[in-house]
């Protein structure tokens, strides 16, 4: 990550396209709950019109991205390559998959890497644990709300303050579990106290049960570069065991990734 993020053009701009980012908002209607849709479907997610949906999928489907069974449509294996254009620009990413895969030999719990996207941290690499922990299914290109993961909370309590004050601000904060925090105030003081830590806990905000910690990834000019996280059940291992015996662990994964950085 860079320490201040790139600029954007405005959405009224001469230069911004906005039949391309209507096509890739299409696009991101498909997602593990809505894998195949009827273009009526995609179009109410999309929040467009069925006209405009049907020639985007068509567009989409002549294009090979799209695959067509009478009324549904569903992603090819096509799309796949946006994705893995990006993680093969990613810097030494076996190396990462290598440490992750090694923190969950020595715990027997999931660790993953992931990056700040807006609102949103996404999974970069990841090396699941065979006990399933969230609601959801986790791998690569997942999509979290920020301010409820550990990573994001990681990532987040690093920025500049003009830009995490911005991001607390507007953020939308609702309630995933009965312990999610909602308080605007409240989220930027455990933001203030992970940066002081450089750690974050988050336990059972995002799903019931989920427990994790994570820590700052750095370059070795301490450029911030993303984050790592080990999650567990909150009903197997206390707090204590959180920060003695998994915090040293995930901090020496940190450290033997930021060597690769020079």
């Amino acid at each position: 990550m860079h320490k201040e993020q790139d600029k954007k053009i405005p959405f009224d701009s001469p230069d911004f396209v906005a039949s391309l980012a209507a096509g890739l908002d299409v696009l991101l209607t498909f997602d593990e709950n809505h894998s195949s849709m009827t273009l009526s479907e995609v179009a109410e997610r999309a929040n467009i019109d069925r006209a405009k949906a049907r020639r985007y999928l068509l567009t989409l489907h002549a294009l090979g991205y799209v695959h067509k069974d009478k009324r549904q449509f569903s992603l090819t294996p096509k799309t796949l390559s946006i994705g893995a254009s990006y993680l093969g620009g990613v810097h030494h990413h076996e190396i990462i998959q290598f440490y992750l895969e090694r923190v969950t030999e020595q715990t027997g719990e999931s660790c993953s890497f992931a990056v700040l996207d807006g609102d949103d941290v996404v999974y970069i690499a990841r090396s699941a644990a065979k006990h399933r922990l969230l609601s959801i299914s986790i791998s690569v290109g997942t999509r979290l709300p920020a301010a409820y993961t550990s990573m994001g909370r990681a990532i987040l309590a690093n920025l500049p303050d003009e830009q995490l004050k911005d991001y607390v601000d507007n953020v939308e904060l609702k309630s995933h579990t009965p312990h999610s925090i909602t308080d605007r105030n409240h989220l930027l003081q455990v933001l203030q106290q992970a940066a002081e830590n450089q750690y974050a806990v988050v336990d059972q905000e995002l799903d019931t049960g989920l427990l994790s910690l994570a820590l700052p990834v750095y370059k070795a000019n301490n450029e911030l570069i993303g984050a790592i996280n080990i999650s567990t059940n909150a009903s197997r291992i206390s707090h204590e065991a959180l920060m003695e015996q998994l915090l040293p662990i995930l901090r020496d994964c940190a450290a033997q990734i930021q060597t690769y950085y020079v």
